[in-house]
């Protein structure tokens, strides 16, 4: 077994920076977990008409409504067997706002032809996401999304370009300051930006043994459908 990003990039992978190599390699097989600690420079969203969507979100933990410059946050990368025997590794943002901590989940998992990797986003994973990782050219990672869908009992639709969101997220390594760097940004085709963020943070490792998955990080409800 490999780590999910490897799988999906495979000889891209070696592209990447090695701090970006480890970082993305947090899995099952590697056997560690990866905890970032830093600063968002900048939180961002659109007007008005983007608020509505952006506070239904936070009901399960999904984009973060507030705006903010300097916000400290934490990223929690741990692996984990799901439900349904599937290798996850989370990806729980918490960002450090006035008024209160916000939460940004997420837990990805190998796409079943290896060719992608889902993305399910929130506590009861409603949302589903593809993402399509590959290089920039300079050492740094670039995911961007593509098919949305969403999931509720019998319910399994696409969700519309008219509401839906197209994510592009870029990682990168700086070695004068020895953190990682990155810029999220989410916009419909329609109505233009919806949210985005900018910063940076260090990672410490840890073996997941050492404290498996803590309570609270995993979703309340799992999705089986790929």
């Amino acid at each position: 077994m490999t780590s999910i990003f490897r799988t999906v990039m495979g000889a891209d992978f070696e592209r990447l920076h090695p701090q970006l190599q480890r970082r993305f390699s947090v899995g099952l097989t590697s056997g560690e977990a990866c905890t970032g600690r830093g600063v968002m420079d900048r939180i961002w969203h659109g007007g008005r008409h983007v608020k509505p969507f952006l506070a239904l979100g936070t009901t399960r933990n999904i984009l973060v409504p507030r705006e903010g410059r300097a916000i400290p946050f934490t990223i929690e990368n741990v692996p984990y067997a799901d439900t349904y025997g599937r290798e996850t590794v989370s990806f729980v943002r918490t960002f450090q706002l006035p008024g209160g901590p916000r939460r940004f989940d997420a837990q990805m998992v190998l796409g079943p032809h290896g060719d992608r990797i889902l993305d399910y986003l929130g506590t009861h994973q409603h949302l589903a996401s593809d993402l399509h990782p590959s290089t920039d050219g300079k050492g740094g990672l670039v995911i961007r999304s593509g098919i949305h869908r969403f999931r509720e009992g019998p319910v399994d639709v696409r969700v519309p370009s008219l509401i839906g969101g197209d994510a592009e997220v870029r990682e990168s390594y700086d070695e004068e300051s020895g953190r990682f760097r990155i810029r999220v940004r989410v916009v419909n085709r329609h109505f233009g930006p919806l949210f985005g963020y900018e910063g940076s943070f260090t990672a410490t490792y840890r073996e997941v043994r050492d404290g498996g998955v803590r309570p609270g990080l995993r979703p309340v409800r799992e999705e089986a459908r790929a």
